[in-house]
């Protein structure tokens, strides 16, 4: 019986690091992620609501139907984007995700008390070549650095009501995102 123990426990911790190396690598080559999904449905560097799930199924699955979903894949080879959402009168969340899914910056509307939410998505180097003398740290500019080049932004506003619904599906679908330039 001592002589099994060694083999079944190398067993055990061979399969668990091969089961977190496949959960770690899958993003990375799965051909049907949520980019690619979105990318059937929207155009770069532009807001595109979402459809409610249906009995079809959900291009993002999981999606809770309490929330009207807008999204906007972004690209910033050429440039800097600016995202700018108006919040509805319950709840409105901004989150930003990498092209592999890798959430790096969230915003809702209480945390950005404006009447319209306006955000500067640019990289690290983009951010660097702003002339000094511009003000990024001002509260009517805030600047998101993002960590690749390519990602979505997740626009999420909450119904409270039923009959709201096509009234918050309006007031998202004035949300823009496009060149900075």
């Amino acid at each position: 019986m001592k002589r099994l123990i060694l083999p079944i426990l190398a067993g055990v911790v061979l399969g668990g690091i091969v089961h977190l190396v496949g959960v770690l690598l899958m993003p990375y080559v799965a051909d049907q992620d949520a980019y690619a999904r979105l990318a059937a449905v929207g155009e770069l560097n532009t807001v595109t609501g979402i459809d409610d799930p249906g009995v079809d199924g959900a291009v993002l699955p999981a999606s809770d139907p309490a929330f009207v979903t807008a999204v906007c894949l972004y690209d910033l080879a050429d440039g800097p984007v600016k995202i700018q959402v108006p919040p509805t009168d319950d709840y409105t969340s901004i989150s930003f995700y990498t092209r592999y899914g890798l959430p790096f910056y969230a915003i809702n509307d209480r945390s950005a008390s404006r009447s319209l939410i306006v955000l500067d998505l640019m990289t690290a180097k983009q951010r660097a070549a702003l002339p000094e003398d511009a003000d990024v740290t001002a509260a009517d500019r805030l600047v998101v650095e993002s960590p690749s080049l390519e990602g979505v932004v997740l626009i999420r506003a909450l119904v409270r009501e039923r009959g709201a619904r096509e009234q918050v599906r309006t007031r998202l679908d004035m949300a823009r995102c496009s060149s900075a330039s």
